[in-house]
């Protein structure tokens, strides 16, 4: 489904029934909506939830940003100076959409749950949009505070790399290669299973270009380190001590920073969502929105 919001036309969808309590999912880097593993999406909607996921800008069927190639040098020299770089937008402006998605939909505020840079952008929206968060929910992401440990180079390499070309095989086999380096070491590496999801990716949206603009948009984005001590939502962090992409000691960060949040370390976890993992976060995620709600009902 399709809605204009922000000023721009997000594609979204949603699970569970309409008066339940309403939480939104955001992505990371280049990921779609349908990144999200149905076994979760549903599990969380069958809880009970108003689940709604969407396309973040420039991937998937959310508005593109078509031909704009910003510079990673002109950006790294911009920072040095202290100017705002030339970027077409920055996370705040993608923490705009994920708070306009719910304006639209009439909905007065949700849970606030993203992965990676979708963390990054929850917590702005948490920041920058209070009334929206009832909380925030941080999965494997970062304050993106510059004294926190670097993601070990072969996971850096994966992310950054790009196939030979873009047949659809190839995409597949480059992507999961990439995979491999910062998957969790706990659960078998289901190659069979993420080749079909890769292959769905693929037919729905293959669009190298907007991953380009989203990383112009991290790098162009400040630290939240010294925001998130004044947070006020109640927050939970999740991570793996196997994430060789944001390393674990991000979400400890993450969790220092923001007063009273909840930390959870999963072990063996890594940078991905492996279908082992989905009942260990539904049984962290459902419990502390409960918990929430019945805070918010006293």
């Amino acid at each position: 489904m399709k809605i204009r919001a922000n000023g721009i036309e997000i594609e979204y969808d949603e699970a569970g029934p309409k008066d339940g309590t309403p939480l939104l999912m955001i992505q990371g880097f280049g990921s779609q909506m349908t990144s999200w593993p149905i076994e979760f999406f549903n599990m969380l909607a069958g809880s009970g939830l108003r689940v709604i996921r969407f396309d973040n800008r420039d991937v998937g069927l959310t508005q593109k940003w078509d031909g704009v190639f910003p510079k990673t040098e002109n950006i790294i020299e911009a920072l040095k100076a202290g100017r705002r770089p030339d970027v077409p937008y920055t996370l705040a402006d993608m923490a705009g959409d994920a708070a306009g998605l719910l304006e639209e939909l009439g909905i007065e505020s949700a849970h606030i749950a993203g992965a990676s840079m979708g963390g990054m952008i929850a917590q702005l929206v948490a920041l920058d949009h209070p009334k929206k968060a009832r909380s925030l929910i941080s999965i494997f992401s970062t304050t993106s505070d510059p004294s926190l440990p670097r993601s070990a180079p072969e996971a850096q390499a994966a992310l950054m790399a790009r196939p030979e070309n873009n047949e659809r095989s190839t995409v597949i086999a480059h992507s999961l290669k990439g995979r491999r380096a910062y998957a969790s070491t706990k659960w078998p590496f289901d190659e069979k299973r993420l080749a079909e999801l890769i292959g769905q990716s693929y037919d729905r949206s293959f669009y190298p270009e907007g991953t380009l603009r989203q990383w112009s948009a991290i790098m162009a984005s400040p630290p939240r380190t010294e925001r998130l001590k004044s947070l006020q939502a109640p927050s939970l962090v999740l991570h793996g001590s196997s994430d060789t992409l944001i390393p674990p000691a991000a979400g400890r960060h993450t969790a220092q920073c923001i007063p009273d949040a909840e930390h959870h370390e999963i072990e063996g976890w890594g940078h991905d969502l492996p279908l082992e993992v989905i009942p260990i976060l539904q049984d962290l995620i459902v419990p502390f929105i409960r918990r929430v709600e019945a805070g918010r009902a006293k």
